[in-house]
């Protein structure tokens, strides 16, 4: 850089942009000592405490070694994560924090972004492979702890909106209606079973399949029904344009089609399957496609969770699409990419229902 571009230089916007990037390092750096607290009880120890606590006492109630504990509670500070008592020497997990950073039951329980931010690190030589053209990256081939990040992440969302407030919404009511009588319901791409599971013991007269092309998700799905003894339900392996049976009443996509090979060839597919009423009333199956929250434009997505989710399109959803030569739609896609998709895939109705802060709710029929 010559002398006369430094004097051309924006002090106060070069500062503005160092200061991001000291946000950005102690955010990286803390993702470490939150995983850390995950792991070894102390979110969910300060928790239960139900009050301030001491160092000496936080690691005897703990079995943790008491001058690292020290340190980890200043960075915890430092970050806004807890509370100080600077008289008392003590330190508060506030319930709100709780909610987030210790309860797996809570709608805003974060911590599976933690996990899937690590496999990140450990997948580093991979991404560089995929940047480069030199070899594909699955959905598959990464690092086990993203699918369970991913899936306890997005699983807290669908704890707090999926019965309560979205399938209410779906086509006016009627396929809650239609649940609760006995409907024929496919969940598409279903990973783990998660969204699967919660509906099908939401809904025990209703028959549920769940699909994912991903063979061990499917066992531990299986697995997970078999445990928590729902007979309503069955996992298999297909690809979202392959799945097998007809006449579905309803049929989900959770946070997945973007991430598809063929998005449109596995609309098509659920065009054919989905049930269809000659008379043109309202007796037609229904498809519901939760996707990221997204703007249409990149100028309109320039915040935090647009942030995040292009970091996880970038490095795991346009991936996966491209190793299967597909449209690479990507987590930011937005509705007007995925509006054009299902038009595609031969439906007529398509509608915006509802969104959240991670997530928007759309409506199809054939």
């Amino acid at each position: 850089m010559n002398k006369q571009s430094i004097n051309t230089i924006d002090q106060n916007k070069m500062q503005k942009f160092m200061n991001k990037i000291v946000n950005d390092v102690a955010g990286t750096s803390t993702a470490m000592l939150v995983i850390i607290g995950e792991r070894l009880g102390l979110y969910t120890t300060m928790m239960e405490a139900n009050g301030p606590v001491s160092v000496k006492e936080l690691a005897s109630m703990t079995g943790t070694v008491e001058r690292l504990l020290k340190e980890w509670l200043a960075n915890q500070v430092a970050s806004g994560y807890i509370e100080y008592d600077p008289i008392n020497s003590k330190y508060l997990l506030p319930l709100e924090h709780a909610l987030a950073l210790s309860d797996e039951k809570s709608p805003i329980y974060i911590q599976g972004i933690f996990k899937a931010i690590k496999s990140y690190f450990k997948d580093e030589e991979e991404f560089l492979k995929a940047f480069r053209g030199e070899r594909n990256l699955t959905w598959m081939d990464h690092n086990h702890l993203m699918a369970e990040g991913f899936a306890e992440f997005f699983k807290s969302g669908y704890m707090g909106n999926l019965i309560e407030k979205w399938i209410p919404l779906i086509d006016g009511g009627n396929v809650l209606l239609n649940l609760k009588k006995g409907a024929k319901v496919a969940d598409v791409g279903c990973g783990f079973g998660i969204t699967t599971l919660m509906m099908a013991k939401e809904y025990p007269n209703s028959s549920f399949m769940g699909f994912d092309f991903d063979k061990e998700v499917i066992k531990k799905a299986n697995d997970s029904a078999k445990k928590e003894g729902i007979n309503n339900v069955k996992f298999e392996v297909s690809l979202a344009s392959e799945f097998p049976g007809s006449d579905y009443d309803f049929i989900t996509f959770f946070d997945c089609l973007h991430d598809m090979g063929d998005p449109e060839d596995a609309l098509t597919h659920v065009r054919n399957v989905i049930k269809k009423d000659d008379r043109g009333g309202s007796n037609s199956g229904t498809c519901m496609i939760v996707e990221p929250f997204a703007q249409n434009e990149l100028e309109n997505n320039i915040n935090p969770v647009a942030s995040t989710f292009y970091a996880a399109s970038a490095l795991i959803c346009v991936p996966n699409s491209l190793a299967f030569n597909g449209p690479a739609l990507g987590a930011q896609a937005g509705e007007n990419k995925i509006k054009d998709i299902v038009m595609r895939g031969g439906f007529s109705i398509f509608k915006r229902v509802t969104e959240t802060p991670l997530n928007i709710v759309y409506e199809v029929k054939p």
